[in-house]
């Protein structure tokens, strides 16, 4: 029976099929008892992806008992993170948090009302060469304000945010991880936000007009050495399907589930679970951010679960990203744009993947090209048989030819399994509620 690390522990290949235990053994004493394990205190394993790198990823992992706290909703939580100073810290959510729980009304302005916005932006009226101004556009900013307040919560230092148990999360609530180093998020399941004010754009989308909204679950702004595991991510109970449509753009209030940008380096994605979202996961936000992009983004994405996601998963700028033994599913019926996007100055190296697609849906789609840049996609599945991403990608797409080769060898892998296995071992261990 073949063994695996998990983190500080070993555990056998048929225990990763049944799920994982939360028990280690004591040795001290005349025999080994099992022991509760406090899984808020882990650290990341060495060599676990470019988080691992130099200092590694240690989180609120030395914090003293001052510094623990255990919280049961949103203002408790925002408080955990601003008290104590730049002490390591450890956050123990307990349960689902809301970060939206008196509702979208309570961040209205006096006097914004959306059927005055309809009536005052309707392209009939307004038309599609201008952005839009005037009282309803600023009642409507200043209610966005409102809820861009609350709904933030900034990560210091040093942080291990982990969910107690199963069924503990974040509901419209999103991290701001900016600007600090060493951070862990565990064991969460996140809700995306809701933007319940976007913006009507008449000018974009070749000027037929356009919802925008804010807010990602998680930001990496920034920020060094970041670990992000065992975490599941959905729209939940507002999936895009649910949304209405107006000026027949459908009214839009997803972002990003979890955005790495502007300088960030040295982060681990590992065992989480991505579901029924659209724009799932930039590295890299801007094609103009050379300054503080270049050399930096270094991410590794291992054995997470995407399911029901349109595009962006991720969507890669700049950087050096190790995306092995993640497990993508495409179901009959919904809407797909591509996996990997291949952007300006990236490096992509994407190998040793199952995808599972529904029939009749081609691989050539994995791959987007947005930018010439070089990638390297071998030793992939496609419902269980080896395809050549590059190849059929180029071969159905000419006129988005890839180039063979990133240029970069991944050397921070933890174990690294069979393709053909990913689906069963990553479908059993993936998502929140299942630390090992």
């Amino acid at each position: 029976m073949r063994m695996r690390k998990c983190h500080d522990h070993v555990i056998a290949r048929t225990a990763l099929l049944i799920g994982c235990t939360a028990l280690v053994l004591s040795l001290s004493g005349p025999g080994a008892q099992a022991q509760p394990r406090d899984v808020a205190r882990q650290t990341l394993g060495t060599g676990d992806g470019w988080a691992s790198e130099g200092t590694g990823t240690t989180g609120g992992s030395t914090a003293d008992a001052k510094h623990v706290y255990t919280v049961t909703t949103w203002d408790q939580f925002r408080a955990a993170l601003k008290d104590g100073g730049s002490a390591p810290r450890i956050i123990k959510v307990k349960g689902m948090i809301d970060a939206v729980s008196e509702g979208c009304d309570a961040f209205a302005a006096a006097g914004y009302d959306f059927q005055k916005y309809l009536a005052a932006y309707d392209p009939a009226v307004w038309g599609h060469d201008k952005p839009v101004s005037g009282e309803q556009e600023d009642l409507r900013a200043a209610s966005a304000a409102a809820q861009d307040k609350t709904i933030k919560a900034s990560v210091p230092a040093d942080t291990t945010i982990i969910g107690v148990g199963k069924g503990s999360g974040i509901r419209g609530g999103s991290l701001q991880i900016k600007g600090v180093d060493n951070v862990i998020v565990r064991n969460l399941a996140f809700e995306a936000p809701i933007d319940c004010f976007p913006q009507w754009d008449p000018t974009d989308d070749n000027k037929t007009g356009a919802w925008n909204s804010e807010y990602d679950g998680i930001v990496v702004y920034g920020s060094t050495h970041v670990w992000v595991d065992h975490n599941t991510l959905t729209d939940g109970r507002y999936p895009d399907s649910s949304l209405p449509t107006y000026f027949g753009k459908t009214y839009q209030q997803h972002d990003g589930l979890l955005d790495v940008v502007r300088g960030s380096d040295h982060v681990t994605v590992s065992w989480n679970s991505f579901k029924d979202h659209d724009k799932t996961m930039l590295i890299g936000n801007s094609d103009s951010a050379t300054a503080d992009d270049t050399g930096k983004l270094k991410v590794t994405l291992h054995h997470n679960r995407f399911e029901g996601i349109v595009e962006r998963a991720p969507r890669v700028r700049f950087g050096q990203v190790d995306s092995y033994n993640n497990h993508f599913v495409v179901t009959k019926g919904q809407k797909w744009g591509y996996v990997y996007g291949i952007g300006k100055e990236s490096r992509l190296v994407a190998e040793h993947n199952a995808f599972t697609l529904a029939q009749g849906i081609s691989p050539a789609k994995i791959l987007k090209k947005w930018n010439e840049a070089p990638v390297t996609a071998g030793s992939n599945v496609v419902n269980g048989k080896a395809v050549d991403l590059i190849a059929v990608h180029n071969a159905e797409i000419p006129g988005e030819t890839l180039q063979s080769g990133a240029g970069w060898t991944p050397t921070l892998r933890a174990d690294i399994d069979p393709a053909k296995a990913v689906p069963g071992i990553v479908d059993a261990r993936a998502g929140a509620g299942r630390i090992c």
